[in-house]
């Protein structure tokens, strides 16, 4: 073979080209990106937008829809969901995998520019890509809490964090974006005019008519006026500042003016409470910090660890604050890596281990082990220079590959060995070793390549997940190749001066190959086997397929609990009756009084004060399920009227587990879905102890809203009309807008509001001034009356629904909590449905169907090629054939290895455990390549089909033995070896290793049979073994 010659010619360039491969696979070790997961690019879009003081039901109106309304009909957009919840809006568009998104941004932007006015201190539609809370965006969360003194010293501190912390995080290595949010969420600070109604009210003003006095200064241009011999720019300075607004005249009387300041205080501070943020039971400001793309996430992470605990011994110091990360991804990473990398380093010597076993000769093994730190450190480079990062996927890769890139080597220095012992030269030997078997090492990596090409172009979230994995092995196969056939004869060459010596007695593999043929000897043997072992790997396969899950159940250390407070209830009392009661329970576990310990705890409220969130971080060693099960027995539980659940959240991301369903209750008639909402809350704990079921809005969380019903005729008495009436009732709330003032450093908004009331008696009692009327009580001019409103409005393509997301009990799978569902839950949930209600499944389960469709078109793509790539090497569709008919044989040993593992371990089929199947496909047909191109060869050499059956088994059992058990025992460690995140490749280490067992040994009994069966087929040409 030409680059055999060449390689075997020129050993100095070789060995300077295989030195320079390796030297820059460890430079790009230290510079490739380093993450938890890969880069997922979705096709989703979020739209959100703002409106102060506006309740869920406004929003919906004046926002939501209207944004719907625009938005509907873009192309390639296949479902649109929206939330409204007090003051904000937020849509997420989903679009089709073909779609150009790009395309699609733009089409969005001009659409939303095609909206029609909001109203006026509404914060108009933003754009961005992504879903919102994407985990792959999210870099870290820190918490700044105020160690001393109460909340209004946290907010005095808040300008400086807004304004000097935020865009110097912001600007530091690996940053995109910094939001900041504390008690009143991240609105920005107000000047805010405060009105004693009873002063206006004595004094005689008309609050409802005030805002126009105060709102309509402005400063005006008006041109350049030309004045003599100078040009002049004509400005009225309109505007009042801040210091002039107390002396702005609202009226006169008795020939005395009075003076806004003689009726309201002007201040410049936050906006009204929207919730309240704890760190360790104090006031905390929180910073979500997000990545850019490209970046190294490690490095990024030391960056914005490093510049906060500097800020901890400084500035933050000073100021009596301290800020604390709540969930770190380096802990997850480096523990990935460190667990990846012990696999990995473990592997790599228990396949060296068994090739010393075979050869016992150091020269040789070496030679053969060489292929692994080329292979695996050039893999670096291509991934590096694809703009790929280091994750636990990528890294997945490198493991598995350990074993699988020895493979070309074995043979190619096995038949080396083999022409040397025959008494050839080793300069020979190396040459035709390596041209006898270049044919099938090429089949067999082309078909294991084959394998992954699919599975590297596919758009999905699937094909995104794993495209690492699959890019990683086919490169280190494909390397491991040209290793073979450079490097290796070589190496044999010059440094192989002497033979192994002969481990296993020559007649062993005489005797097995012997036996085999005997087995398969008669017609009647042959059939019986070939049905035997087809038949029952499909029947087995089929009876003991495992249940399925979307993804591995990989869990945070974090242990969350959504907590959703009492209908009706207040951020104050939220704050009092929840938020103290649960600090007071936290705080002897967060000082080591009480077992078992915590690290540190965040609670924070939604917005408006519906529910809550704790997430609690436990002690190092805690027994995570026994301290997720104490969270909601002893700490959550027991305050009135509160509902809560426990979960400890999927690593992978989102609010959820991450086999979590989502039932999607849909009607017309939102009013009656509530109670079917309710009877799914109480029924799925029920049928499914240790499961949670998560409303979403909640039915019982319904806010109190005050109702004023005008009085048209008395209004009309005292010279009033609704938009006065309006006006008043919003500075009641709220307040009324009265636009933007610039501080010089940026536009705060100005609101003019009153003074708060305790009860609706005093707000009816509220004297007002008017034109005609003289000053009569609120109440005279509308009814007043107490109703529920909804806190949360969910849409979903234009119309409302509700959903309730489930997470499984451990140790259910995902297919086995849908078939639950549909069997248990949804029956007694449609008794009670409206005549036109529906329900959907969505969620994990959405994505489960999904990939299995997209994984089994692959795995029929993958197995297409193959049998055209083998066809086109082999040059016969019949010798094709016989390798594909192997794969079955594999199925079933993965299934039984799945099989056991679940006994042991709760593993079900997972998606990496799916990929796991289709990688078997392209690693089994590697045995029957080389027996069916072997016998193919010795029987072009004049040897009938018996007798080349077992010259095949005599020259190709050692090296498929050798490996096949260096594959296995290269990919054991990611089955075997226990630490937290090894579930993620279990399920695929298992399907791998039990599939390529089995079908090695069901392989060697079913081939020959296959290949000795008399049917009267035309004989199939062989690849030369000539150039």
């Amino acid at each position: 073979m030409r680059l055999t010659r060449s390689s075997l010619a020129n050993p100095a360039a070789v060995a300077i080209v295989a030195a320079v491969v390796v030297l820059l696979g460890i430079l790009s070790v230290f510079r490739i990106p380093a993450q938890l997961l890969p880069r997922i690019e979705k096709p989703v879009m979020t739209v959100g937008a703002g409106w102060p003081g506006a309740s869920p039901r406004e929003i919906e109106s004046e926002i939501t829809v209207p944004i719907e309304e625009v938005l509907q009909g873009t192309p390639g957009m296949t479902e649109m969901s929206s939330w409204s919840v007090p003051n904000f809006s937020w849509s997420q568009l989903e679009f089709a995998l073909e779609t150009d998104m790009t395309h699609a941004l733009i089409e969005v932007i001009s659409r939303l520019n095609r909206l029609r006015p909001l109203p006026g201190n509404a914060v108009r539609p933003s754009v961005s890509m992504g879903e919102w809370g994407d985990a792959n965006d999210q870099l870290i969360e820190y918490f700044v809490e105020q160690l001393e003194g109460e909340e209004a010293d946290l907010v005095r501190n808040k300008r400086y964090l807004r304004e000097v912390i935020r865009p110097e995080i912001a600007g530091l290595y690996g940053v995109s974006r910094v939001s900041m949010f504390d008690a009143s969420g991240n609105a920005r600070d107000q000047l805010q005019i405060v009105v004693d109604p009873y002063k206006a009210a004595e004094l005689g003003i008309d609050i409802a008519r005030a805002a126009d006095r105060i709102g309509q200064s402005a400063n005006i241009s008006s041109g350049v006026v030309d004045v003599g011999r100078r040009s002049y720019t004509l400005r009225i300075e309109g505007r009042y500042d801040v210091d002039e607004l107390e002396g702005l005249i609202l009226d006169w009387r008795g020939g005395l003016p009075i003076k806004l300041g003689d009726v309201a205080t002007i201040e410049f501070g936050p906006p009204q409470r929207e919730g309240f943020i704890y760190h360790n039971g104090h006031a905390a400001a929180r910073f979500s910090i997000a990545k850019t793309n490209d970046a190294n996430v490690l490095e990024a992470l030391d960056g914005v660890k490093a510049r906060m605990n500097e800020l901890n011994e400084t500035d933050f110091k000073e100021r009596n604050l301290y800020a604390s990360y709540s969930f770190d991804p380096s802990v997850y990473i480096k523990r990935s890596i460190n667990l990846l990398t012990g696999n990995l380093v473990a592997g790599i010597l228990l396949a060296i281990g068994v090739l010393w076993l075979f050869l016992r000769q150091w020269r040789a093994t070496l030679i053969i082990a060489l292929a692994i730190p080329v292979s695996l450190l050039t893999t670096f480079v291509v991934l590096s220079l694809a703009g790929r990062s280091l994750n636990v996927i990528s890294l997945a890769g490198l493991a598995f590959a350990t074993g699988m890139v020895l493979d070309a080597a074995i043979v190619v220095l096995e038949n080396i060995v083999r022409l040397r012992e025959r008494g050839e030269s080793a300069a020979d030997a190396s040459d035709n070793g390596t041209s006898q078997v270049w044919g099938a090492l090429l089949a067999s990596t082309a078909t294991t390549v084959a394998i992954f090409i699919p599975i590297m172009f596919l758009r999905d979230v699937e094909g995104q997940m794993f495209a690492d994995l699959a890019l990683t092995i086919a490169i280190g196969v494909t390397v491991s190749l040209l290793v073979a056939i450079t490097i290796l004869p070589t190496a044999s060459r010059y440094w192989m001066r002497e033979l192994p010596p002969e481990t296993i007695d020559e007649s062993v593999w005489e005797r097995l190959a012997d036996r085999i043929v005997a087995l398969t000897s008669t017609q009647t043997r042959r059939l019986g086997w070939i049905a035997g072992l087809m038949s029952s790997s499909i029947l087995f396969t089929v009876l003991l397929w495992p249940e399925s899950n979307y993804l591995p159940p990989v869990k945070r250390d974090t242990v969350d609990s959504f907590l959703f407070f009492p209908p009706g209830t207040n951020v104050e009392t939220a704050d009092r009756e929840i938020a103290r009661v649960l600090i007071e329970r936290l705080e002897p576990h967060l000082d080591g009084d009480k077992e078992p310990a915590i690290r540190d705890y965040f609670l924070w409220s939604f917005p408006g004060g519906s529910g809550g969130w704790l997430a609690i971080n436990p002690a190092s060693g805690t027994n995570l399920e026994e301290f997720q099960s104490l969270v909601q027995s002893q700490i959550v539980s027991g305050i009135p009227d509160m509902f809560s659940f426990t979960i400890r959240r999927s690593l992978f991301g989102g609010f959820e587990s991450s086999n979590s369903v989502e039932m999607r209750l849909g009607s017309t008639d939102t009013d009656a879905l509530r109670s079917v909402v309710a009877r799914a809350m109480q029924l799925i704990p029920q049928e499914m102890p240790g499961s949670s079921a998560q409303p979403n809005p909640d039915p019982f969380a319904e806010a109190n809203e005050l109702r004023f019903t005008p009085d048209d005729v008395r209004l009309a008495e005292v010279g009033w009309n609704r938009r006065d009436l309006a006006r008043v009732i919003m500075e009641l709330g709220q307040g009324v807008w009265l636009g933007e003032y610039f501080t010089g450093r940026e536009r705060v908004d100005i609101y003019l509001k009153t003074t708060r009331f305790d009860t609706p008696e005093e707000m009816a009692a509220l004297p007002v001034s008017t034109p005609r009327g003289g000053v009569v009580p609120l109440g005279e001019l509308a009814r007043i009356s107490v109703a529920p409103s909804p806190a949360q409005i969910i849409r979903i393509n234009r119309a409302r629904i509700y959903s309730v997301i489930v997470n499984p009990p451990d140790g259910m799978s995902l297919e086995a909590l849908v078939d639950k569902l549909k069997t248990s839950i949804e029956p007694e949930l449609r008794k009670l449905m409206p005549a036109d209600g529906t329900i959907q499944y969505a969620g994990s389960v959405q994505d489960l169907e999904r990939a299995i469709g997209t994984l089994g078109v692959n795995f029929l793509t993958a197995v297409a090629l193959l049998l055209l790539i083998m066809a086109g090497l082999f040059r016969s569709l019949k010798d094709a054939v016989l390798v594909v008919i192997s794969i079955p044989l594999a199925a079933v040993g993965g299934v039984f290895a799945i099989t056991i593992v679940n006994a042991i371990k709760f593993q079900p089929l997972d998606l990496l455990g799916m990929i796991g199947f289709i990688i078997l496909v392209g690693l089994v047909v590697n045995n029957a390549i080389l027996l069916v191109a072997q016998t193919r060869a010795a029987e072009a050499a004049g040897l009938d089909r018996t007798a080349a059956v077992r010259q095949a088994l005599r020259y190709r059992l050692r090296p498929i033995f050798m490996s096949t058990l260096t594959s296995l025992f290269g990919m054991l460690p990611l089955l075997v070896v226990p630490g937290a995140g090894s579930e993620i490749y279990r399920g695929m280490a298992a399907a791998i290793v039990g599939g390529m067992a089995v079908s090695t040994l069901f392989t060697l009994l079913l081939l020959p049979s296959l290949l000795q069966l008399k049917l009267r087929v035309g004989e199939a040409r062989v690849i030369s073994a000539a150039d």
